[in-house]
C-alpha cells in the first residue's frame, strides 16, 4: 500500500467477491476509502507501531456502518486493540452497528473477543478453538479462499501469513457470448455452487425467468485452474527455526511479498535487529521456489538505494550471483 520505504501494509482484493484482506496496519491514508470498505479480515504480523498505528484510521473509516470486521493478530492482540479502544470516549454509540470480533493466535489456541460499538466496545467471550497441527495454523477456511499463519520469532511473536486459493474457477467469456448470456452476479452464485458441489440440478437464477441447472452452467462456462498462493513475511531474522518455518509457509508461492530492510554489508546489524537483508529475502524466495518476489519495508537509511537493494535481492533469487547455499532442505527439514 505505501512506498517501499513507508509503513508495511499489503492489500489483496479479491475482485469477484466484493471484498479484501488487509495485511498489516501501517499508515492508510493512500488507500482510496472505497477499497478500505471493502475489506472484511484483517491479519496484524505483531503490534509495532509502524505495523499497526493504522487501526484508528480503519476504525474511523467503519465506526457507524453495518460491518463485522474480523482481525487477527499474535498473543497480546487482543489488549493491543482494546487499550486502543480505551483511549477514546464512546458516549455517542449506543445505536451504530459495528462488531469488531479480534483473535489471539497463539501457537497452541485461537482466542476471540467480540467488541459492539452498541455497547461501547465492552469485551464479550467468543469463541476459543485448537489452533490445529503446528506449526501451520489456520486462520480462514472457506471453498475458495485458505488463509494460514506461522509465528515467527522477531524478539517477539510476529505472524507471517499465506492466502491461497485451492482451487481458481475462471468463466469462459467466449462460451457466454455464445450461449447469449450476460454476465454478472449470478455467476458468483455459479462458483460458489461449483465449490460447494452442489447438486448437479441445482438451479442457478441467471435472468429473472431463467434459470439453469448447474451441470450444464458448469460443463459449459467453468474452467478449473491451480489457484494462486500469495505469502507475506514481515520483521524476522535469519535463523534457522525461522528460515525453515518460513519455507514450510512459503513453498511454492506465486507472490512471495518480503521484508528486505538492510544491505548484506549490514548483514549483522539486521541479525540484531531480527529482520533480514534484501539477499537473504532473495534467498528465502528461491529456496522456497517463488515465481515473484515483492520487495518491501526498506529501512528509511537506505534511502536512494533503492535499486542497490533490489539488485542484491535479484541477484540471490535468480541464483545469477548467489551468496547463499543452492540447497535449502536440511533447513525445511525440521518443521517439513
Amino acid at each position: 500500500m505505501n512506498p517501499p520505504y513507508g509503513d508495511p501494509g499489503l492489500y489483496v482484493h479479491l475482485r469477484w467477491q466484493g471484498r479484501a484482506l488487509l495485511f498489516d496496519l501501517g499508515r492508510l491514508g493512500r488507500l482510496d476509502h472505497g477499497f478500505l470498505l471493502k475489506v472484511r479480515h484483517v491479519f496484524v504480523s505483531h503490534a509495532h507501531m509502524d505495523h499497526f498505528m493504522g487501526f484508528d484510521h480503519l476504525l474511523r473509516a467503519f465506526l457507524a456502518r453495518d460491518a463485522h470486521l474480523h482481525l487477527f493478530g499474535p498473543p497480546g492482540i487482543i489488549g493491543n486493540v482494546t487499550g486502543k479502544l480505551a483511549g477514546y470516549t464512546w458516549n455517542l454509540v449506543d445505536d451504530y452497528p459495528l462488531v469488531l470480533q479480534i483473535t489471539e493466535v497463539d501457537p497452541a489456541r485461537l482466542r476471540s473477543v467480540i467488541l459492539r460499538a452498541s455497547t461501547r466496545f465492552a469485551a464479550e467471550p467468543g469463541t476459543v478453538a485448537a489452533a490445529g497441527p503446528a506449526p501451520l495454523i489456520r486462520l480462514l477456511d472457506e471453498p475458495g479462499l485458505v488463509v494460514e499463519a506461522i509465528h515467527l520469532d522477531h524478539k517477539i511473536p510476529c505472524l507471517a501469513f499465506a492466502a491461497w486459493e485451492p482451487t481458481r474457477l475462471n468463466i469462459d467469456t467466449e462460451a457466454l457470448r455464445r450461449l447469449e448470456l450476460r454476465p454478472g452476479p449470478w455467476l458468483n452464485r455459479l462458483k460458489a455452487a461449483v465449490r460447494a458441489d452442489e447438486a448437479p440440478g441445482t438451479p442457478i437464477t441467471v435472468t429473472p425467468g431463467l434459470s439453469l441447472p448447474l451441470a450444464t452452467l458448469r460443463a459449459e462456462l467453468v474452467r478449473s485452474t491451480p489457484g494462486q498462493r500469495i505469502v507475506y513475511v514481515t520483521d524476522t531474522g535469519f535463523s534457522e527455526d525461522n528460515i525453515a518455518r518460513i519455507l514450510l509457509l512459503a513453498r511454492g508461492a506465486d507472490l512471495f511479498v518480503c521484508e528486505a530492510p538492510f544491505l548484506e554489508t549490514e548483514r549483522d546489524h539486521a541479525a540484531a535487529r531480527a529482520h533480514l537483508t534484501a539477499r537473504q529475502a532473495g534467498a528465502l524466495a528461491r529456496w522456497a521456489g517463488a515465481r515473484q518476489l515483492k520487495l518491501f519495508h526498506f529501512s528509511p537509511r537506505h534511502e536512494g538505494q533503492e535499486e542497490e537493494l533490489r539488485r542484491e535481492a535479484l541477484e540471490e533469487f535468480t541464483g545469477r550471483e548467489p551468496h547463499y547455499g543452492s540447497s535449502p532442505e536440511r533447513r525445511g527439514a525440521a518443521l517439513s
